[in-house]
């Protein structure tokens, strides 16, 4: 192995250019359908007459980002296939948002999930919340925009901002056009071109392994299939525990209170077709999970003898997939770019959704209370927004860089902020006692709290012995100044290698900045929960708004649904 392994032929360009043409197509499409639509709600919410299935591909699509595509395996080759339990905690996720949250936002009929807030306490909790999602979504989304462009540029050889602008362009375009129906339809393609690009990495990994078997043996001598981690210490990066319950309160805040997904439950046409919706849409999470942890796993059996990022072929972990897509695809012209294509199809989908919301926030809770528009009025407002925050999704791209490791950074964004605003619902739709006064105090409490832990690890990274780098090797690699790269696998080696010692003395501020990021989400829900309540109780409890309609009610949970189904007929 010596260098970069090729760059893009005019094959792989094309299959890239033909990705966004078929984005861009399907926005002018639906805006040509949808011509004398007359009012906000069916440019945001497609009309409410949207059916499962394309919306729980939509689903899918709108979270598994360029992130899933690039740093999920990545994370499998540096820190094993541990992450790969987060497919329990989206079924803790998805079942947390079918029988809590899902009833109650489809009952009201809400466009905004802020504006339940409203309802429940008063207007000033529903700005807050506002306020804090507008900040989470444009910060992620212009990490997803980044993140891609960077890893692939620096390999491929395509040209970085050329990416960035022609992919945020193309994605504000067909949301600008076509609305949230256009939106879910490109999401469905783009699912399908993510599964198409993993698929080709791994179907030409096994041939030449030879069949799946020495890939799994390979990661198994490697130390990548960790999978028996169930330590309880909170303070280590990633076991059992803090991936399945630490995610669970990440993906939950995702599936169940933020606005990109709850505005696809409300545009379907029932209640039934919402839920059967969340339930293929977790089909569909853990086919990309699988696809995404097996990549990893071919990633490290390709390289276990010589790691390009310490022999320096890369210079970050992110960039390991698209070298391995140069290396073992080059001499199958267009499936390189049908690769990079699965990656910006990730970050299409994501950044849709979340110009989508945004636009839909921003009308329903800072412009629709205050004016007195007309539908149709509105309707133009949505989409000047949706062009407005397309194009502050692609200047935030330009400072992602300071954010770090990708994948952590993600989570740590939705840990601060979703966890936060994921407890604040909970107060509302469990703790009928609650009161706007402890809700407040309880969202300022908890965002606080969990971004003083994520600056102070940011600030103080945890050491190595608590997160726990698997060792890379360079000794197969041809290189003359091996001096170098064998040098450097020594220090990751020890690294990897060494016990935990020590951990006792450390002082308990060092230990709690210490605390794995995956948990800064149950940090920020637990945390609301607890001091909204206590406020309530102390400051005279319930309002006269925590209505029954707007509070969790056993006789919408499936399992109700289905007893009085059989009691019924029996």
């Amino acid at each position: 192995m010596t260098g970069t392994p090729g760059s893009f032929v005019w094959g792989d360009y094309l299959v890239f250019a033909l990705m966004l043409l078929v984005s861009a197509a399907v926005g002018v499409y639906f805006a040509w359908m949808d011509r004398d639509q007359q009012t906000s709600g069916d440019f945001l919410t497609g009309g409410k007459k949207l059916t499962a299935l394309p919306v729980a591909l939509s689903l899918t699509a709108s979270f598994m980002s360029a992130i899933t595509v690039l740093s999920t395996p990545a994370e499998v080759y540096r820190f094993g296939a541990i992450i790969g339990f987060c497919g329990l905690s989206y079924v803790l996720a998805t079942i947390v948002t079918s029988e809590i949250f899902l009833p109650v936002f489809y009952r009201l009929g809400i466009t905004s999930t802020y504006e339940y807030l409203e309802l429940r306490f008063n207007r000033a909790t529903r700005l807050l919340g506002t306020v804090l999602f507008i900040v989470q979504t444009v910060l992620y989304t212009g990490i997803v925009i980044y993140t891609p462009a960077l890893a692939l540029t620096q390999v491929t050889g395509i040209d970085l901002w050329g990416a960035i602008v022609s992919t945020g362009l193309v994605c504000t375009f067909y949301c600008t056009m076509g609305g949230l129906k256009a939106v879910v339809w490109t999401d469905v393609f783009q699912v399908g071109v993510m599964l198409a690009g993993f698929l080709a990495v791994i179907v030409q990994s096994v041939i030449l392994h030879g069949g799946i078997f020495p890939i799994i043996k390979a990661s198994q001598d490697g130390g990548r299939l960790n999978f028996w981690d169930f330590d309880m210490n909170p303070l280590r990066r990633h076991t059992f525990w803090t991936v399945t319950i630490g995610n669970a309160f990440v993906w939950s805040s995702m599936y169940g209170v933020n606005q990109a997904q709850v505005q696809r439950y409300i545009s379907c046409k029932s209640l039934t077709h919402a839920r059967l919706a969340l339930y293929i849409n977790l089909c569909g999470l853990w086919c990309i999970l699988l696809c995404s942890v097996f990549a990893g796993l071919c990633l490290y059996s390709t390289y276990k003898s010589c790691d390009p990022w310490t022999s320096g072929l890369v210079s970050a972990l992110d960039q390991l997939m698209p070298y391995l897509v140069m290396d073992i695809l080059r001499g199958y012209p267009g499936l390189p770019g049908l690769f990079v294509a699965a990656a910006y199809s990730g970050s299409l989908s994501t950044v849709s959704s979340s110009i989508n919301a945004l636009a839909a926030v921003t009308v329903e809770d800072l412009i629709k209370p205050y004016t007195n528009l007309s539908e149709k009025q509105l309707s133009w407002i949505s989409k000047g927004l949706s062009l407005l925050y397309g194009l502050v999704c692609i200047a935030m791209a330009a400072l992602a860089f300071l954010m770090g490791a990708i994948l952590q950074a993600v989570v740590s964004i939705f840990g601060v902020i979703g966890g936060p605003l994921l407890g604040l619902f909970i107060l509302g739709i469990l703790c009928p006692f609650a009161n706007s006064k402890g809700a407040i105090t309880g969202l300022v409490s908890g965002f606080v709290l969990s971004l003083w832990v994520a600056i102070g690890s940011h600030v103080y990274p945890p050491p190595p012995e608590l997160t726990r780098p698997l060792p890379l090797i360079t000794k197969g690699c041809n290189f003359t100044n091996m001096d170098i790269h064998n040098w450097t696998s020594t220090i990751l080696l020890a690294e990897a290698t060494t016990p935990i010692q020590g951990l006792d003395s450390r002082s308990v501020l060092d230990k709690w900045y210490s605390l794995s990021y995956v948990y800064f989400s149950p940090i920020g829900t637990i945390t609301v929960v607890c001091v909204g309540l206590l406020v309530s109780f102390f400051s005279g409890g319930k309002e006269q708004k925590a209505q029954t309609k707007l509070t969790f009610r056993k006789e919408d949970t499936s399992l109700f649904q289905v007893y009085k189904f059989f009691k019924h007929k029996f």
